[in-house]
């Protein structure tokens, strides 16, 4: 999965958020459905606009951010 396919950044939307594919919907507005408990299938529901592979790249995207993110002494 190919998250650069589907994430886009544009300053002007959303105050500069990766979004999903120029629409208005963050890849954190995804990440706190999921975290809420929302499955899948419930996202995909209410937001039909989205896809199973929306919701992977912005788990992959989240993933890869974490990973550069330098670790924080304690």
């Amino acid at each position: 999965m190919q998250y650069k396919d589907i994430i886009t950044i544009e300053p002007g939307k959303r105050g500069g958020k990766p979004c999903i594919r120029g629409m208005r919907i963050t890849v954190y507005d995804v990440l706190e459905y999921l975290a809420s408990g929302m499955s899948e299938q419930e996202i995909l529901k209410d937001f039909p606009y989205l896809t199973k592979e929306d919701i992977l790249a912005s788990l992959s995207f989240a993933a890869t951010r974490e990973r550069l993110m330098a670790a924080v002494q304690p």
